[in-house]
């Protein structure tokens, strides 16, 4: 079985630990989703972008970093085991059949093979590693299919539940270098902060919740201009709650 996760070791005097929650569109062979192929690529399926952008930030950094190797569609990651959006029946409109008609066993299964192992993967490599902060990477798209009308013009949103530690030393920080920075936006981390609720809240660890807008990483050429403008921030933060 293939691991649930890739792991760039780092260097521990780093104290980052990357976590990159929807890095792949892989769909096991023995999972039929049902959807169009075409869907694989969109950003239902994956976090466009986030895959070149941790490996190139973890580089910087020298930080350590787990990716996962499944598709959001296969098991949403970013989300407790117990919700219904966990394994998605539907997501921006586009109906994933096979998920619509998997049974409470099939749901269960789904969880034990790629879900629990990924999060006990993480928590093992945070009790190892001791990191001063964990930065979850994730990507936004520009405009909803189910939403048109929603305008989404920040360039990175950060996002927190109840830790703001890391927010607010990095919202400022991305607003002085011209960054059009989203406060808890395009999407609220109150809502939708799974990882990190789990993974930082739940050990009172720092984290720093990144979603940058999916055409800025689309190519090699916008991954490193903001890992440029991202690496210095997470490095400086990270110092910071050190």
């Amino acid at each position: 079985m293939i691991a649930p996760a890739e792991f760039i070791a780092g260097q521990p005097a780093s104290r980052v630990l990357l976590i990159a929650d929807h890095a792949s569109n892989r769909v096991p062979d023995d999972v039929i989703l049902g959807a169009a192929p075409a869907l694989l690529n969109d950003h239902i399926a994956l976090d466009i972008g986030v895959a070149p952008l941790t490996r190139v930030l973890a580089e910087r950094l020298g930080a350590a970093a787990v990716l996962a190797r499944f598709s959001r569609l296969v098991v949403d990651l970013n989300r407790d085991a117990d919700e219904e959006n966990v394994i998605p029946a539907m997501s921006d409109g586009h109906v994933i059949p096979g998920n619509r008609n998997l049974s409470a066993a099939g749901r269960e299964e789904r969880l034990a093979r790629y879900w629990y192992p990924y999060h006990a993967l993480v928590d093992e490599r945070i009790e190892t590693l001791q990191p001063a902060l964990l930065g979850s990477v994730h990507s936004f798209t520009p405009r909803l299919s189910s939403r048109p009308e929603e305008e989404r013009p920040w360039q990175v949103g950060v996002l927190y539940n109840r830790d703001e530690r890391a927010a607010r030393i990095a919202i400022p920080m991305l607003r002085e270098r011209g960054v059009v920075t989203g406060d808890n936006e395009p999407y609220s981390g109150r809502a939708l902060n799974a990882t990190m609720n789990r993974h930082g809240e739940g050990r009172s660890l720092p984290y720093l919740g990144l979603e940058v807008r999916q055409d800025l990483i689309a190519t090699g050429e916008g991954v490193a201009q903001w890992a440029d403008q991202l690496a210095p921030v997470i490095r400086e933060v990270a110092a910071a709650l050190a």
